[in-house]
């Protein structure tokens, strides 16, 4: 580490909030796949700024279109209309077959909104205030008080309660539990269609489909969070899509803006005309007219750059890497996952194979403790699978 990076981190340390344990090192640009330290080392990322960058850094056409709209205007307020975000909610809805869209600035307030737009729903049809919502252990759905409320991780919540209540919790892929939490004050149901955080498990389509029988028949609204999981990481634009089961609301945002900080929650019409109405949800930076053209850019690409085609073609090689490293060291347990959102889960903690990869040139993340998460850019390909499988190997030899 050079003497200019040093000085950075000891700036960083003295001037920001010690709410995250960084590694090491100052990122300063990237191109492609690729990331740069202040001191040029190059790394290949498989971050993608945690399932952000989608799109690969430094795309020529996403730099020009903000630009542009840069040099036009940046924020004009929801009290007057933009052409960037009206274009940007025909995409999601164009994308996802929802109905109504809602812009935000990341994805814990897109859950934010989502929760009181599924409690809107239900006071509407009785005038009670005292809906339950039933989440999944494990989960994870930001970390402002409502998001974290539905958060299936006592860890992160019990330093912070009370958390916003009526909150039951049941196992993903388990139906007896959901029923076992299910009652009259009953409003929704919310789970990530792969859960990420808490160890990349995908949701099981009969689950799913059980799941939205019951809402449909207690008129229950089933949401789903495809914060990560969303935007084609899994081989479709959303991952509740591979299943055919439609959500009531669903929330968005990381590769949403590929950078940009914009998210989203949409929902279907009935919804949309049976919760929130003027005053009972806002913003001020949401759905400004640079996130709406990062937004209109990322789904023009998505579809120039073929990138769910490359998604289900690498991720399946991807997959098919890490199953061979799994069943080639004893403390591998599992690999699992679909498309490129990918984990190895081991009996050992992570961390010091991760900061490895890390001195050898390959950003890589945990999920828990015990995780390896793998969320590169959707762009890359075959031969970047090989180097991070070659990196990474080098890494596992050093730990056994």
């Amino acid at each position: 580490m050079s003497e200019q990076m040093k000085q950075y981190i000891d700036e960083a340390e003295a001037a920001l909030l010690h709410t995250y344990n960084r590694y090491q090192v100052v990122l300063d640009h990237g191109d492609g796949v690729h990331l740069y330290d202040t001191d040029g080392k190059r790394y290949l990322d498989f971050v993608a700024g945690i399932a952000v960058f989608a799109l690969g850094y430094n795309n020529r056409e996403y730099n020009d279109a903000l630009k542009a709209q840069i040099d036009k205007v940046i924020h004009t307020s929801n009290y007057y209309y933009n052409v960037p975000a009206i274009e940007a909610a025909k995409c999601i809805k164009k994308a996802s077959g929802m109905d109504r869209v809602f812009f935000t600035n990341s994805g814990a307030e897109a859950v934010e909104g989502a929760l009181k737009a599924a409690r809107k729903y239900a006071y509407l049809k009785d005038g009670r205030t005292d809906h339950e919502i039933i989440a999944m252990n494990h989960s994870f759905h930001g970390r402002t008080f409502g998001a974290l409320s539905v958060t299936g991780n006592p860890h992160y919540r019990e330093a912070f309660e009370p958390m916003i209540g009526n909150i039951r919790f049941a196992e993903l892929n388990d139906f007896d539990s959901v029923m076992e939490q299910v009652n009259d004050r009953t409003c929704a149901v919310i789970l990530e269609t792969v859960q990420g955080e808490g160890g990349i498990h995908p949701a099981d389509g009969e689950f799913l489909k059980k799941l939205r029988a019951l809402c449909d028949e207690r008129d229950i609204l089933l949401i789903l969070d495809e914060i990560q999981c969303g935007m084609g990481r899994t081989g479709t634009m959303f991952a509740w899509q591979r299943y055919g089961v439609k959500p009531d609301i669903m929330t968005m945002a990381k590769a949403l803006g590929c950078g940009v900080p914009v998210g989203a929650f949409a929902m279907t019409e009935k919804v949309g005309a049976h919760s929130l109405t003027s005053g009972d949800h806002g913003t001020t930076y949401g759905g400004n007219p640079l996130a709406g053209a990062a937004v209109c850019k990322v789904f023009e690409l998505f579809e120039k750059e073929h990138i769910l085609e490359n998604v289900n073609r690498v991720g399946d090689y991807l997959g098919e890497k890490l199953e061979k490293l799994a069943q080639s060291y004893d403390f591998i347990e599992e690999s699992r996952g679909i498309g490129l959102l990918r984990g190895l889960a081991c009996s050992i903690p992570v961390g010091d194979i991760i900061s490895r990869a890390l001195e050898k040139g390959l950003i890589l993340i945990n999920a828990g403790s015990n995780i390896i998460r793998f969320v590169p850019p959707l762009v890359i390909s075959e031969g970047d699978v090989d180097e991070m499988i070659r990196i990474l190997t080098e890494c596992l030899d050093e730990t056994v």
